[in-house]
């Protein structure tokens, strides 16, 4: 079985293979994992349909996801800012062919509608 992407000590099916499959996730972090997942795997769908309506882009172009090699995920801190919001911080890294390896680190938003998480936005904190 697979490992998935977002925590390679657990089977993607059991982890964020449900949530791209329809299941809807529990918490803002469980959310942004999986959107991480969907990065690295090319749900390109799955990110669209994830991201609130109010900031989603019209299309989102994932590059050369063929050339891109994602490197980890480090889940900094999740804290809940409210009944139906919570922000993540979290850093990514990947590496696009030979290039050097980039650190990507962000102060995510989300916000709970009807159940159901979603990525609003994010700060890059200064290092």
């Amino acid at each position: 079985m697979p490992a998935c992407p977002c925590r390679p000590d657990r089977p993607y099916a059991a982890c964020c293979g449900r949530l791209h499959a329809g299941a809807q996730a529990e918490t803002a972090e469980a959310l942004m994992r999986s959107r991480y997942s969907a990065y690295v795997l090319g749900h390109r769908d799955y990110l669209l349909a994830t991201w609130h309506p109010d900031t989603r882009p019209a299309d989102l172009d994932l590059g050369d996801t063929a050339a891109t090699r994602w490197l980890g995920l480090d889940v900094k801190r999740h804290a809940v800012t409210g009944p139906d919001s919570a922000i993540v911080e979290f850093v990514a890294r990947y590496r696009i062919g030979g290039a050097h390896a980039v650190r990507l680190h962000e102060l995510s938003r989300f916000v709970r509608e009807d159940g159901r998480w979603y990525y609003v936005d994010g700060d890059f904190p200064k290092r």
